[in-house]
């Protein structure tokens, strides 16, 4: 007989389409880039623009408005989101795990509002046997809070002095596969949620140093580069132009403090340098105990890069202190909150983040970011290594996908079926499709629509037509065919395209427990 299917699902946290090797930078990523050269990439795999809902669709195969999380994990009940994983979703924890699958996770939950007690909606109670990370979103990397190891607060942890929390997530992934070896009789689901390369910016001086000089050449340049190595790689079309930098950057040589900017970006690439060596180490342990073949290893961002910044102050001048915020350092140093040349980011007294000018060139060639749905927001490099699987090794492919599709996929490699019923539960029907056609090379479904919303961000998707809109905005009609940057807005000329896709947006979103952004705004008043 042969062996059941293993999964390893690797996430990591607000970096762009284009910052990984595979995907054209020029940050070395030498483990993705094998996991890519004996796999398939995905060139239009689309998140959900933010953290806490990309990951709610990841897990259960649902758009995130049908798990309860629509925005993140804040309750704005009765007129917004409960903000945690509702009963009528079942997680992929929670299917194989009744299928008899060993299931673990390590990394970042952020699927509960509840953060500091044990809940319903924590990672331990939704299928997963053994858990270590963080219930809240992001954090400092030297001192994350909420640290946990299956309901038991373990922040003693932190204060060794060479904690950094992607080598501790890597460390615990790696140790699951590692113990797993002593009960093989079941498969295993290994769920590992990296907070890299999320701000803040904190790296080891090690990884930073050797980045030292990569982005000397700055962000318009890099934006060039990194355009000509996409179609190099095949994963863009070269019909396709590259956006414009953002209209509120200024060129880079007419932009000062090079010396702090550089840094910036070197710091947020060391970020994405140590996460590439984790996932090296779990591969490394797949293979060291000859499971590597029979693991269908996938990975993936759960929104594009990030443009937020900070007001600068010390934490400990703020009015109030947000869960995931330190006050203060391990060993009672000040931590200074904001983006000023003054302070170089990297160390555990700093909490920036890397400006818009590099979320711009993280996203190359796209324009936007993580919050809105126009690709720069919603595209993301998506790679899965099968052997066993029969994949043809180094293939992109391009038919569109998206997140409630990676559900299916799963059930699909592993042979489990979706139950239509679970003990105390009433669970939605999934909405998503397999992707393992595709991989094979197969055509995209005809007339398949794709639906997004996010903070009144709206899209969807058929064929070769995108309709976008910012909240508040005009919808936006572009032919991604012709134009997958979005830079040619076709809305005036083909007003029955629009309508039709009008219509049947609103369609989807009444179906699905979509909460209109006015309603909650009005309400938060």
């Amino acid at each position: 007989m042969a062996p059941r299917t293993n999964v390893v699902l690797i996430v990591v946290d607000d970096m762009g389409y284009s910052d990984i090797g595979c995907y054209g930078s020029e940050i070395p990523t030498p483990n993705l880039d094998r996991l890519a050269a004996g796999g398939v990439r995905m060139s239009q795999f689309y998140n959900t623009a933010r953290c806490s809902p990309s990951r709610a669709s990841l897990l259960t195969g649902l758009h995130p408005h049908q798990t309860g999380i629509g925005i993140l994990t804040e309750d704005q009940r009765p007129h917004g989101y409960a903000g945690t994983l509702n009963d009528r979703c079942l997680t992929m924890a929670e299917v194989l795990g009744a299928a008899g699958y060993a299931t673990s996770m390590s990394g970042k939950w952020h699927l509960c509002g509840q953060m500091f007690e044990p809940h319903d909606a924590w990672p331990t109670r939704r299928g997963f046997e053994q858990f270590f990370g963080t219930i809240a979103g992001g954090g400092s990397y030297y001192y994350p809070k909420t640290l946990t190891r299956g309901e038991t607060s373990v922040q003693e942890e932190t204060s060794a002095p060479d904690f950094y929390y992607t080598d501790a997530i890597t460390d615990n992934a790696v140790g699951f596969i590692e113990a797993h070896q002593k009960d093989p009789s079941r498969p295993f689901f290994l769920y590992t949620a990296y907070t890299a390369p999320h701000w803040p910016l904190h790296a080891p001086e090690e990884d930073v140093a050797a980045m030292e000089g990569l982005f000397d050449a700055g962000w318009d340049e890099l934006r060039r580069e990194r355009a000509r190595r996409l179609v190099d790689l095949g994963v863009l079309d070269p019909a396709w132009g590259l956006s414009d930098r953002d209209p509120d950057v200024a060129a880079w040589d007419q932009t000062p403090d090079h010396e702090w900017q550089t840094r910036r970006m070197e710091v947020y690439a060391a970020q994405i340098r140590r996460m590439d060596a984790g996932v090296g180490r779990i591969l490394d342990a797949l293979e060291s105990t000859g499971q590597l073949d029979d693991t269908l290893v996938l990975f993936l961002s759960d929104n594009g890069g990030c443009a937020e910044g900070f007001q600068p102050a010390y934490t400990d001048e703020l009015p109030h202190l947000p869960e995931f915020l330190p006050g203060a350092t391990r060993d009672g140093r000040r931590v200074f909150r904001g983006n000023v040349p003054e302070v170089m980011p990297g160390g555990e007294d700093t909490y920036a983040s890397y400006g818009t000018g590099w979320a711009n060139l993280s996203n190359t060639p796209f324009r936007e970011y993580k919050h809105w749905v126009h690709e720069g927001g919603i595209a993301t490099p998506f790679i899965a290594h099968w052997p066993a699987g029969g994949l043809e090794a180094g293939a992109v492919r391009h038919v569109p996908h998206q997140l409630p599709d990676v559900m299916a996929t799963v059930l699909e490699a592993t042979g489990v079926t979706y139950p239509e019923e679970f003990p105390g539960r009433d669970p939605q029907p999934l909405e998503g499709v397999s992707m393992v056609a595709t991989w094979h090379g197969e055509p995209a479904p005809a007339d398949r629509m794709l639906f997004w919303e996010h903070e009144g961000n709206a899209a969807v998707r058929r064929g070769r037509w995108k309709l976008v809109r910012k909240f508040g905005e005009p919808w936006e009609l572009y032919d991604l065919s012709t134009d997958r940057t979005e830079l040619h807005d076709r809305a005036e000329a083909n007003p029955d395209v629009v309508a039709e896709l009008v219509d049947a947006y609103e369609g989807w979103a009444d179906r699905c427990g979509v909460i209109a952004r006015e309603s909650i705004l009005v309400a938060g008043r």
